[in-house]
């Protein structure tokens, strides 16, 4: 399966270059603080969010029932809606409100915070997230069992609707937040909480008499459990993730028998839960169907365990569904899940630009895969697809300033349909404030304030480095501890201060900066956007005896002392994109890619109308840096055509089209709609 690697320790990792230290510090002084107001629901005209209040109420609930017993009266609320919103705001029951898995945004807030501390020590930060873990925990069960949903609705259902209810779904983010915190600060007490709830999970799944055989409707639960695991070597929570991967798709369909009057007759044997990835077995699936986010979360806990148990088959299986996605349901910004319906995959090379939904999270669970997969095997294939939905698709779910957020991340827009053609209800012109279902937004932190996680790995002798980001890196050989921990070090430490010019210019410097010599490798990917690439040492250019490329990575095996270095450049042309013929939305148009990013088009440049516009293919594109919210970006000027308005009746003969020569300012895809409402297109119409 291959040579296996685990991300650096978040402390090992300092990142300082221009590009990623300014969205880290954005997510940290804006972000961060925003979503916490907004988990309070202390943000005027947002969506409220409900989720510290609940926590506060099952807090309440839970302490009667200690003190009061037997005595206790239990108030039992309807569960029969996935949204419970209040019918009056000043007004408010002691009772659930929001979305059944509002839990999970205080799990991915404590996880973006976790990861902020490692970078930047914050003591107000840190006070403010314990005494939210307080609340957190104060409402945790006796037996273990924390999801507020239940807690405060009715407590004798708890694990009756596995399909729906994403109890699963929250204890699996509860579970990597407090993972996270505990690796960030020392502290264990929202750790032990998760492992209680892990325990009782346990107890209550498995293939023993007496136990449930089910499995989450909405994953996450299975890599989050690989993650405790991994930092408590305790052996029944990777069992359960092995558990629920491979108990996933069998016959009897337990959704089935969990909700039989859903089963029509006549039906019993179809293959359904394609939603839920759970209509077949793992092992036997080969497409990426049903709900995007879902599919990308559990195919990361495929690959977790395929890593740990050396499972053959279940990395097999992976290999077939990244497949799938990258080379028939990936769009070319690396957004996946084509249709509002369901928030799901589609068929094979349906994807539409104007409706698309490729939700942020559904890209960000995609570089978890690819992460994963690259923990398995150092292939260029895995980082490529991981780079392109990370510089575009994540990127373009958080405004410059970090206080407003995309849900849907269409290829094409038009304001004007988007406010009156229901087929479009889902796309936004603008971002938003915050969601009701606020997944994406904490998503986005998580990830960004993770980035080295992403960024660098190792295996004993070796540093990966997968992106092109600057800062400075320690490798210590032969490392023993679990991933993202530094404990366990043993033999020398490999040390690089790493300066680059990405993502705007293409030249990275790896230079060694360990006092004594250390042998070790060094591991560099280069990027399949890079039509030629040079790389040098410190003494001239390498030679075969110590740098060898495979699969894309270039190996660089020396003895490294202080003063030694790598400098690797890339070429960075613009290149003109074509889709496969099978893309019906796409043909006869082109996509403009520089680097890791993809361009588009946007009015505030190019005045309204854009689908009337042309590229002129035969131009070259000329680079030019643009102002976008007080950020400087490469933008590309080229020369195309803006064909004439006529002024013919709706149907008429065909002529042949007039055209006046423009100009055309392409800007890169993850900085649209910084500077309004306005028309923005990705593919667009060619010319020689």
């Amino acid at each position: 399966m291959g040579q296996y690697a685990k991300p650096l320790s978040l402390r090992d990792v300092t990142i300082n270059d221009k590009f990623w230290k300014e969205k880290m510090e954005l997510v940290r002084t804006e972000v961060i603080p925003y979503q916490w107001d907004a988990l309070n629901d202390r943000v005027e005209g947002a969506a409220p969010s409900f989720c510290m209040r609940n926590f506060k109420v099952a807090g309440k609930i839970t302490k009667a029932r200690r003190e009061l017993g037997d005595r206790y009266q239990e108030k039992i609320w309807p569960l029969d809606t996935f949204e419970t919103l209040p019918q009056d705001m000043e007004h408010m029951e002691d009772r659930f409100y929001g979305f059944i898995f509002q839990d999970s945004d205080f799990s991915k807030w404590i996880e973006a915070v976790a990861y902020s501390l490692t970078q930047h020590p914050d003591e107000e930060l840190e006070r403010v997230a314990d005494g939210a873990i307080d609340i957190v925990c104060a409402a945790q069960q006796d037996n273990g069992y924390l999801d507020t949903y239940y807690i405060i609705n009715d407590m004798s259902k708890v694990f009756t609707n596995l399909r729906d209810n994403h109890e699963l779904y929250c204890f699996g983010h509860l579970t990597e937040g407090a993972v996270a915190y505990y690796q960030a600060t020392g502290k264990d007490k929202l750790l032990n909480a998760a492992r209680r709830f892990a325990d009782y999970v346990y107890e209550c799944f498995g293939k023993e008499d007496g136990r449930k055989k089910g499995y989450p409707g909405h994953e996450i639960a299975e890599m989050a459990l690989m993650r405790l695991y991994d930092v408590t070597g305790d052996e029944k929570y990777r069992e359960l993730s092995e558990f629920f991967i491979n108990q996933r798709g069998t016959r009897p369909y337990y959704f089935d028998a969990e909700h039989p009057e859903t089963v029509k007759k006549g039906h019993e044997d179809e293959l359904r839960h394609s939603y839920n990835q759970a209509h077949l077995p793992v092992r036997e699936q080969d497409e990426a169907v049903g709900h995007s986010v879902r599919a990308v979360y559990l195919y990361s806990g495929m690959a977790d365990v395929a890593r740990v148990d050396g499972d053959e088959s279940l990395y097999e299986a992976c290999l077939k569904l990244w497949d799938n996605i990258t080379r028939k349901k990936m769009y070319v910004t690396g957004g996946i899940g084509a249709t509002h319906m369901g928030e799901a995959f589609s068929f094979n090379y349906d994807l539409p630009n104007d409706t698309a939904y490729s939700e942020t999270c559904a890209a960000i669970g995609l570089v978890f895969f690819a992460r994963r997969m690259l923990e398995i095997k150092a292939d260029r294939r895995f980082a490529d697809v991981m780079e392109r939905a990370l510089y575009n698709t994540v990127l373009a779910g958080m405004a410059a300033d970090g206080k407003s957020f995309f849900y849907v991340n269409p290829l094409e827009v038009y304001p004007k349909a988007c406010h009156e053609d229901a087929r479009k209800f889902h796309v936004k012109p603008v971002r938003q404030k915050w969601f009701g279902c606020a997944c994406c937004p904490p998503n986005i932190a998580r990830l960004l304030s993770s980035l080295s996680m992403y960024a660098y790995m190792e295996n004993d002798d070796t540093l990966f480095a997968h992106l092109f980001v600057g800062g400075s890196v320690n490798k210590y050989i032969g490392r023993t501890g679990g991933r993202g921990d530094a404990e366990g070090v043993s033999g020398d430490c490999l040390s690089f201060y790493v300066t680059t010019d990405m993502p705007w210019q293409g030249t990275t410097v790896y230079g060694c900066t360990n006092e004594k010599p250390v042998h070790g490798t060094l591991a560099i990917r280069i990027p399949e956007w890079s039509r030629s690439f040079k790389v040098s040492g410190v003494t001239g250019e390498l030679d075969e005896s110590t740098a060898q490329l495979k699969d894309g990575y270039l190996y660089v095996t020396r003895d490294w002392k202080k003063g030694d270095s790598v400098k690797l450049e890339l070429s960075m042309e613009t290149e003109f994109v074509a889709a496969n013929t099978e893309v019906r939305e796409d043909m006869n148009k082109t996509a403009l890619r520089r680097g890791p990013f993809i361009y588009c088009l946007e009015e505030a440049d190019n005045g309204a109308g854009l689908h009337m516009l042309s590229v002129c293919v035969d131009s070259k594109p000329e680079e030019l840096m643009l102002n976008i919210a007080g950020t400087d970006v490469v933008a590309l000027r080229i020369a195309g055509k803006r064909r004439k308005a006529s002024d013919m009746a709706l149907y008429g003969s065909l002529k042949k089209p007039e055209y006046e020569e423009v100009e055309l300012i392409y800007v890169p895809y993850y900085a649209w709609n910084n500077r309004g409402e306005g028309e923005m297109s990705v593919w667009v119409n060619y010319v020689f």
